[in-house]
């Protein structure tokens, strides 16, 4: 006989937006419960020692996107939470050249105009573009979407506001503003750019955790939605939580305990309990029940209602609607111990770069053709990275002398293509995670040519290892794309944007809801807000609304 309990809620999934949705609902007075199949907490958002000495952010790896309202809200400094920006970063070319991007302007300003005298002015335009795009959806965030279709009055002023910031664009920018969220960060940079290596440095945010290329429709958003967080204020910076991504999960953790909630680790959920359409608890894996009339969901759409629901509980059309959400995985991750800092001899001594962001693709046309590779069923031969060595910041990510890498690529498919010609994500041997990895390391060679003598671990994670451990569909990090099609009130499905389902007194908080992935936690302090607001208590949760 499994262990029965009763609570007010219970969150299923303690990723980073489970976390934050029950840390407010704890904030608010009501008994919560969350339960997680692994044995820690965080989701993609966690901090492992999986060699020696060594703490790798082995999923996520980098904070700039996680809201400063709620970090307010749940005190998440108080709890040892701590963000260290980072100085910019670099793209480094087979021929000896890297394109530096500073995050001093002047600095930046001379860097581009050694590439193209043209491109600096350019840059100023691209930058202020984006800044505009920035202000215009950020208060957006935190706000439910509105649906369309309803005359309550809460949707009427939603979209009310929405109609109010849109006309005080005025007529042209508004249609630049409409034009940019469907067009593809491939073009936009042609607009704006000449140099190939500067377009290459800054496409790259247009692609991560995305099954879409550069040319392809909807990527300069997806850019949009990587700049639109802030570190200490500098919109667009990136930072690294200290002591790894898991920091950020174990403050909210830290804040919920506090708060008097409970977490429950080890066991998945098998099955949401239901009577009669209401939801009443959950059923685990390990044969434990607990009740509740709240049961929030923090998987993924399509994990929460085709995998662990009674499809008799859901209307045909809202399945078909799930079915046809795409979530597709694209990216794998190599986490590396270092026994030193590998040498970059074609940048300076002591380039403050280095700690930044670091590339090798160096045109549009090279990061379209590794987005074929991932169409064709094969991870990219040669593949976009995203790589940095976080130890340099924050030395509690390695021993003293060593140093940790991480390296984020693109492109890697989910089902990949077997030596037979059928695609399947059971294709992802050791021995092919190996060849990819190879892949990856040979490119890092460009920048890094004794990259491999300086290993001494390697974490290789497929989109498959990535859905196992954390539970992301096909490893897709923004738990469904971030295309035009799937934002605002068709976030996940239409008619169910505001994180509530079919189901009675059942939510969803992940990142398939409104505004979407990255460790933002806005999904998860939305749906804490809407539960509250449901269940009369709407007042006990400081609101961002305004």
């Amino acid at each position: 006989m499994g262990k029965h309990d009763t609570y007010d809620a219970i969150v299923a999934g303690a990723g980073h937006n489970g976390l934050t949705a029950a840390c407010y609902l704890a904030k608010a007075g009501l008994k919560v419960l969350v339960v997680e199949k692994n044995d820690w907490i965080g989701g993609a958002a966690v901090s492992r020692s999986l060699h020696d000495g060594w703490t790798y952010s082995n999923c996520s790896y980098v904070c700039s996107l996680l809201r400063r309202e709620i970090v307010r809200d749940l005190e998440l400094p108080k709890y040892g939470l701590q963000v260290i920006p980072y100085e910019g970063g670099a793209t480094f070319t087979p021929d000896g050249d890297y394109f530096a991007y500073h995050s001093d302007h002047d600095a930046l300003r001379r860097e581009i105009a050694r590439h193209s005298e043209r491109d600096v002015d350019a840059y100023d335009r691209f930058a202020r573009t984006v800044v505009r795009q920035c202000r215009f959806i950020r208060p957006f965030l935190l706000r439910p979407a509105p649906d369309p279709a309803s005359l309550k009055p809460r949707d009427l002023g939603e979209l009310l506001y929405l109609i109010k910031r849109a006309h005080g664009l005025g007529g042209l920018e508004l249609a630049e503003t409409l034009r940019f969220w469907t067009m593809s960060i491939g073009d936009f940079l042609d607009e704006h750019f000449e140099s190939d290596l500067i377009k290459a440095h800054l496409a790259g945010s247009g692609i991560i955790g995305t099954g879409l290329g550069v040319y392809s429709p909807g990527t300069a958003y997806v850019l949009l939605h990587h700049y639109m967080g802030d570190v200490d204020g500098a919109i667009g910076a990136w930072g690294f939580a200290r002591g790894g991504m898991g920091a950020i999960s174990k403050a909210l953790g830290d804040c919920l305990a506090e708060a008097g909630g409970t977490i429950v680790t080890g066991s998945g959920i098998d099955r949401f309990l239901t009577t009669d359409g209401r939801v009443t608890g959950v059923a685990l894996e390990n044969g434990d029940t607990y009740e509740a009339p709240i049961v929030a969901s923090n998987m993924d759409v399509k994990r929460t209602f085709l995998g662990h629901t009674d499809r008799n509980d859901l209307p045909s059309d809202f399945v078909r609607a799930v079915e046809r959400f795409k979530i597709r995985g694209s990216s794998g991750k190599i986490n590396i111990a270092l026994d030193a800092m590998p040498d970059f001899p074609a940048a300076p001594k002591d380039a403050t770069f280095l700690r930044g962001d670091l590339h090798c693709s160096t045109s549009l046309q090279e990061l379209e053709r590794a987005y074929d590779d991932w169409k064709d069923g094969r991870w990219s031969s040669n593949p976009y990275f995203d790589m940095l060595i976080p130890s340099q910041i924050d030395p509690t990510m390695a021993p003293p002398g060593k140093h940790m890498m991480t390296v984020f690529v693109q492109y890697a498919p989910y089902d990949l293509q077997g030596k037979d010609g059928v695609r399947s994500a059971a294709n992802w041997t050791e021995e092919n995670r190996k060849a990819f990895a190879d892949c990856v390391f040979d490119k890092i060679e460009q920048a890094a040519p004794n990259i491999r003598d300086r290993i001494v671990h390697a974490e290789v994670r497929s989109p498959l290892e990535i859905e196992t451990e954390v539970g992301l569909t096909e490893g897709n990090i923004f738990q469904g794309e971030l295309t035009f099609d799937q934002l605002l009130f068709n976030r996940p499905v239409p008619g169910y944007s505001q994180y509530r389902t079919p189901i009675k007194g059942m939510y969803l908080v992940g990142s398939s809801a409104h505004p979407g992935g990255g460790v933002m936690a806005a999904p998860g302090a939305n749906a804490a807000r809407e539960i509250l607001r449901n269940i009369g208590k709407g007042s006990r949760m400081p609101s961002h609304a305004e």
